[in-house]
């Protein structure tokens, strides 16, 4: 599949950046600028998010595949990889299916394992706004409010509202495939359980978040017996957009481009 994608800087080794559920590749645009001063830098949008194509299927291994295809086009064998939340597991499934693809690897607040919460509220909530009769994302948000009340979640999730020029609104996100594929979104393949991937890997975690909990660390030291785990104390599931500052301090000297 041909991923949607911006690009930051012109020169050094390339890094693919991927961004979770519901995202985009512009909400990494702060990061990458930092970052493109020594690198060619990408952020991409998964199957189904951004500007990138909708389909039925979005298995791991697919998109897995839709980044080997997207480096085929750039013209480059490998790169540094950096995934957030389900990119983080899109980009776990790349590293080891393609360990000769991925130079190092950086995981956001995600682990290599199948989380029992799902999202089907908020799949409820966005789908039960009246596309075709909201005039604003001031209405949307109105509607979002009374089942979502974090006006944070919200923004974030609102940044998918698109006006069409016919009127109305649409999503750029895919919610009929999301919601279908949420089991395989909220696991993670099990036939991964006998390989590994040994080149560097960084996993940053939120110290409020529990997508990188203690419990978790053993399944991610026996996929990745390399792995260097950073707790960052204070921030939760995005520690990128909480302490950007911290979260570089982090990434800058295990990518070389501090």
């Amino acid at each position: 599949m041909d991923l949607a994608f911006q690009q930051f800087g012109s020169h050094g080794e390339p890094i693919i950046i991927m961004h979770g559920l519901f995202g985009s590749a512009r909400n990494w645009r702060g990061i990458a600028q930092k970052l493109s001063k020594n690198a060619v830098v990408y952020t991409v949008d998964l199957r189904n998010h951004g500007a990138s194509p909708h389909v039925k299927q979005m298995p791991y291994s697919l998109m897995a595949e839709d980044i080997v295809h997207f480096m085929q086009q750039q013209n480059f064998q490998s790169a540094q990889v950096l995934g957030h939340s389900m990119g983080g597991k899109v980009a776990m499934q790349l590293a080891l299916n393609y360990p000769e693809r991925v130079n190092r690897l950086i995981v956001v607040d995600m682990a290599p394992v199948t989380y029992t919460h799902n999202f089907n509220d908020i799949l409820t909530a966005l789908s039960n706004i009246p596309m075709e009769t909201i005039s604003s994302r001031n209405d949307a948000d109105e509607i979002l409010k009374k089942s979502i009340d974090v006006l944070s979640l919200r923004q974030f999730l609102l940044q998918n509202l698109v006006a069409k020029e016919s009127g109305g609104y649409a999503w750029r996100v895919n919610l009929d495939s999301i919601k279908s594929n949420m089991s395989n979104i909220m696991g993670f393949p099990k036939e991964n359980k006998n390989v590994t991937y040994t080149n560097p890997t960084l996993f940053i975690g939120g110290g409020n978040s529990t997508y990188l909990a203690e419990r978790y660390l053993a399944a991610v030291k026996t996929l990745f017996p390399s792995a260097q785990v950073d707790i960052l104390k204070g921030v939760g599931h995005w520690p990128q957009v909480e302490a950007p500052k911290a979260f570089l301090s982090c990434l800058e000297p295990f990518l070389g481009v501090d």
